[in-house]
């Protein structure tokens, strides 16, 4: 995964509040406060965020990367330093997600809304209540604003035992702005039905937009950036792709009840199996066709 030296990285389109924190009692909290959880709510799963070995936001110390990590707008300008920093990649991969979706709805003569990702550590007010790093990445729809805290794809290899690499992360982010898609169209609203299970609207939500990511990751290379005309994002490999797909699979539902509960409860499932997320994220890179994520039919 590489992204084009020489582009123009957009820095305003990451608000960077690392290192900052929300002082005092901040308690962890589930999907039904913050909106879509991403990745894995503890409180879903019947599984408490101590158990599942994340800061459950018991005290106010800021996780890790909280000593005054220099900001993306003083050290993210091009896409060289997306190749050569994390953060400045995360940037550059909400860059490419964005600019991929602004062309995508232009296609079809609508206007897509850009939103925001933020950068915290440890806890974070958001328009849709206060949460901590345990909730993972997540969207809020009520500020359509994506929340990611960077500590997170270090865990996504120590704890959930996914192979990492940049395209791990990448998935993650293109994932949450799935959310925000699917927030524009009025399709996120269904997951709040109250229901669980393989087969619950909560469910089809996550997959459609493991589906975008994979849409997304299809044209990553061919979409031109509005700045420079090329693509940001140069390559992606087979071996980029299959990172994706282990990420996704290790943020399935049963690998994870498996993991920290022992057993695979699949009537609590809110997010889909391994096997289903790889399936729609495979449907979405395959076809490259957002026609083809309906996973309400």
């Amino acid at each position: 995964m590489r992204f084009d030296d020489d582009a123009e990285l957009d820095t305003s389109e990451v608000q960077d509040e690392r290192g900052g924190g929300i002082p005092g009692g901040a308690t962890a909290v589930g999907g039904g406060i913050v909106g879509i959880i991403v990745l894995l709510v503890g409180l879903y799963f019947g599984v408490s965020p101590e158990k599942l070995g994340l800061s459950s936001g018991g005290d106010s110390s800021p996780s890790s990367g909280a000593t005054g990590p220099s900001g993306v707008e003083e050290n993210c300008k091009t896409g060289k330093d997306a190749n050569e920093r994390e953060d400045c990649r995360i940037l550059a991969v909400v860059n490419s997600v964005q600019t991929y979706w602004r062309a995508e709805y232009a296609r079809t003569g609508e206007r897509y809304t850009d939103a925001d990702t933020k950068f915290f550590t440890g806890r974070v007010n958001t328009a849709c209540g206060a949460a901590t790093s345990a909730v993972g990445p997540f969207y809020c729809p009520a500020d359509k604003m994506a929340y990611l805290d960077l500590g997170f794809f270090e865990e996504l290899k120590t704890k959930f035992g996914a192979s990492g690499g940049p395209f791990a992360q990448a998935y993650v982010v293109a994932h949450e702005y799935g959310h925000h898609v699917q927030n524009l169209k009025g399709t996120l609203a269904r997951a709040h039905d109250g229901k669980q299970g393989p087969d619950s609207n909560a469910v089809k939500v996550e997959l459609q937009a493991d589906c975008y990511a994979g849409v997304w990751a299809r044209h990553a290379t061919t979409t031109p950036s509005e700045r420079t005309g090329r693509p940001l994002l140069t390559s992606l490999t087979d071996e980029d792709i299959q990172d994706g797909l282990d990420a996704a699979a290790a943020v399935g539902d049963d690998r994870i009840q498996e993991k920290f509960q022992g057993k695979v409860t699949p009537e609590s499932w809110t997010h889909g199996s391994a096997a289903q997320r790889q399936q729609w994220f495979h449907t979405g890179y395959d076809s490259g066709d957002v026609a083809r994520c309906d996973t309400f039919r």
